[in-house]
């Protein structure tokens, strides 16, 4: 079996490292700017969390997708963005989303057999529950749309297209998949920083990889993580779940 050689290993832990940094500092960046102009209490508000969010998700992409392209171009066939959403895409997208239900279900029930995985443990999003109307709508914007085209662009895009070029050829492509998989849905389970939430974001990173892979793009997998964050909001936001 072919081994990756060591110039191949580094690129791929900079690559990871440079998309955990990106997307920390800006998310730190444009909060201090947020709490130091209008003050901590803004980002308690609906609006100014959407513009955190907004803001966070804009200055991650540039700085994962245009800064290193002083190093390395990154084409739209790496992004996974060629051509446009086709009807496969979209029927893809619900089956998939049962799939990595199913499969975090099963790797939940596991992870729950030790004392310090709490499968219970709410997730802070930034948005009070308790919202209507105009807000309601803003949080919808922010966590059903932005969010999954971000996150997708970034992990699924940018980060496993770049790991699946530096492994062409350098290991038999099978591997290749696998360990591109492997490392993009740990990095993005590990980004959300917490167990019970890193565990089911993983499942749901590996199924939308194997999405990318099948399609050729990341359509389906931007749907389904639309039709993931769509249900949690509805859940959540207006039955209270």
């Amino acid at each position: 079996m072919k081994r990756a050689p060591k110039s191949s290993v580094f690129g791929i832990v900079l690559m990871c490292l440079w998309v955990l940094v990106s997307v920390i500092a800006s998310q730190f960046v444009i909060g201090w700017l947020i709490i130091l102009i209008f003050g901590r209490e803004a980002l308690s508000q609906p609006v100014w969390t959407a513009v955190y969010s907004a803001l966070s998700y804009s200055v991650a992409l540039v700085l994962i997708i245009f800064v290193p392209r002083k190093i390395t171009k990154t084409s739209r066939s790496e992004l996974g963005l060629t051509g446009w959403p086709t009807w496969t895409d979209v029927g893809l997208s619900p089956v998939a989303f049962i799939v990595s239900t199913l499969l975090a279900a099963g790797l939940v029930a596991l992870f729950s057999i030790f004392p310090w995985f709490d499968a219970n443990e709410a997730q802070d999003v930034g948005f009070n529950i308790y919202m209507s109307g105009g807000d309601r709508i803003i949080a919808f914007l922010t966590l059903v749309v932005v969010a999954p085209i971000a996150e997708e662009i970034i992990f699924r895009g940018w980060l496993y297209g770049k790991i699946r070029e530096k492994l062409n050829g350098k290991v038999p492509e099978r591997v290749g998949i696998l360990i591109s998989i492997l490392i993009v849905s740990v990095l993005f389970g590990a980004i959300h920083m917490q167990w019970n939430v890193g565990v089911n974001v993983f499942c749901l990173s590996v199924v939308l990889c194997v999405l990318r892979e099948i399609t050729g793009t990341i359509y389906a997998g931007i749907l389904t993580h639309m039709v993931k964050n769509g249900l949690a909001f509805y859940l959540l936001y207006v039955l209270g779940v």
